[in-house]
């Protein structure tokens, strides 16, 4: 949540349960990297897709 800055509400509906894991997206993380504002938050959201 701290490094997103998304609520923990749309968190929660944005996990998707993958084998044993649970994940968010990539779909959902690519779209919050190229419409945050903020160039150091892009990196960071971008190294916790990777």
């Amino acid at each position: 949540m701290n490094i997103t800055g998304m609520s923990e509400q749309r968190i929660t509906t944005k996990i998707k349960q993958k084998g044993e894991c649970k994940c968010i997206p990539w779909k959902n993380l690519r779209d919050l990297i190229l419409a945050h504002p903020d160039g150091k938050k892009k990196v960071d959201v971008f190294a916790l897709s990777i």
